[in-house]
């Protein structure tokens, strides 16, 4: 029997056991809802519709850069993730696609669809690693990759995100999310203006390689593994290398990659008034790029940001919802379990935001009013609905103790091999 046989059985007694006091509270929030003029099953089917992707990657455990420190029952290849990832989903019923990061999750095109069909999962935006060395790769990264001095090393960099587009549409995959660590750790080291220049003319071979029907998604990071300069550091660079590749190339907002004090939603906002918001990399930070689970540090900035979300949504933007996450001293699953659902939870308190009495503060100049009305859909607890969701999907009232019930995590435990904590690097 597999562990995820488990799942059933502890979904069904788990619920069960909840049954009476979800009723009623459902009964509560959806009465809460009518006053107010809303619809709750409306708000189920457009909360049903939100979903996230799972990160490969995110079902280890990760590590500072210092130390790692596993947990039992870790995946040991992309087999093992991948039924954590259905685990996942079976649970909570938001995460129906994987992110794949290659070369880390194998070279089988075949093998990969054929094991996500069995789990009836599909394929999100496929990652390139050009970030790190590989075993058998001729030219370091050390200094750079896409950007790198020599034209050899970029045209290995090239090589592997154009493999990586191959492995994607070989599974149904649609995007490539391109992140490089490419920068400088001391003044001087290398010229700016040339650095960029370098990394736009590989990107632009990358870009020419995506099928019509493809995405490539840029990437901001404000720092790391560059520490004095990142190539590209900020949205506004973000922007321009969207801008100079194409329709076809947006950006990506992984909501960890900023300053403390930096208006992420203003980002947003930004983008997608420019026609090239492509989507989202989930998670929290506190300090810099701590890797948090989404809602951990700031629900609120989470929420706002969901509301700039239904913004772009509204003018037809196609948005791509992911997690990206290292997972330290926690259960991976639960992890993607609750950020998963605080992803939700965010999306569905933006749906009742009253727009009408927001937008007439603002032209009313009514700053107060206006916080009001925004922390009045905040304040509301939707977790009634979103357990509704879950449920009617077939899934767990509450994911978190469905999964403890299980037994799952020991299972596994039992079958794979234990994993090293040798090494440091987040994954």
């Amino acid at each position: 029997m597999s562990a995820l046989d488990l799942l059933p059985e502890a979904i069904a007694g788990t619920n069960a056991e909840a049954a009476d006091a979800h009723a009623r509270d459902l009964d509560a929030l959806a009465a809460k809802l009518e006053r107010k003029g809303l619809d709750a099953d409306a708000l189920k089917a457009k909360v049903a519709a939100f979903t996230v992707a799972i990160p490969s990657w995110g079902t280890g455990t990760g590590g500072t850069r210092f130390a790692r420190f596993p947990g039992p029952g870790e995946p040991a290849g992309i087999f093992d993730k991948l039924d954590d990832c259905a685990a996942i989903h079976r649970l909570c019923r938001a995460t129906p696609d994987v992110s794949l990061h290659f070369p880390w999750d194998g070279d089988d095109p075949a093998a990969l669809k054929q094991k996500g069909d069995a789990l009836g999962i599909g394929f999100d935006a496929v990652n390139s690693n050009t970030f790190q060395d590989q075993p058998d790769q001729a030219h370091s990264y050390k200094h750079g990759s896409l950007s790198h001095q020599s034209k050899a090393t970029r045209d290995q960099a090239i090589a592997h995100n154009i493999r990586c587009i191959e492995i994607g549409a070989a599974i149904g995959s649609k995007a490539l999310t391109v992140w490089v660590g490419d920068g400088t750790n001391f003044p001087g080291q290398q010229d700016f203006t040339g650095q960029l220049d370098r990394y736009l003319e590989s990107a632009k071979a990358i870009y020419a390689a995506l099928p019509s029907d493809w995405r490539m998604f840029t990437e901001h990071k404000i720092y790391e593994p560059a520490f004095y300069s990142t190539i590209v550091q900020d949205w506004g660079t973000s922007y321009l290398i969207a801008t100079e590749l194409g329709d076809k190339a947006q950006c990506l907002v992984d909501l960890g990659h900023h300053a403390p004090t930096v208006n992420v939603e203003m980002i947003v906002a930004r983008l997608a008034a420019f026609g090239k918001l492509g989507g989202f990399h989930f998670n929290d930070s506190k300090y810099g790029d701590d890797d948090l689970d989404s809602g951990a540090i700031d629900p609120y900035r989470l929420f706002l940001v969901m509301n700039e979300v239904l913004r772009a949504e509204a003018k037809g933007a196609n948005l791509a919802h992911m997690i990206d996450q290292s997972h330290n001293v926690t259960d991976p699953i639960e992890s993607l379990i609750a950020s998963a659902n605080e992803a939700r939870r965010a999306y569905a308190q933006a749906l009742l935001v009253d727009q009408d009495a927001l937008r007439h503060a603002q032209e009313s100049n009514d700053a107060l009013l206006a916080s009001e009305t925004l922390k009045a859909a905040f304040r509301t607890d939707v977790e009634p609905l979103l357990a509704e969701v879950r449920r009617e999907a077939g899934g767990a009232l509450d994911p978190l103790v469905a999964y403890r019930a299980s037994g799952y995590r020991q299972a596994v435990a039992k079958e794979r091999p234990v994993s090293s904590g040798a090494g440091g690097g987040i994954v």
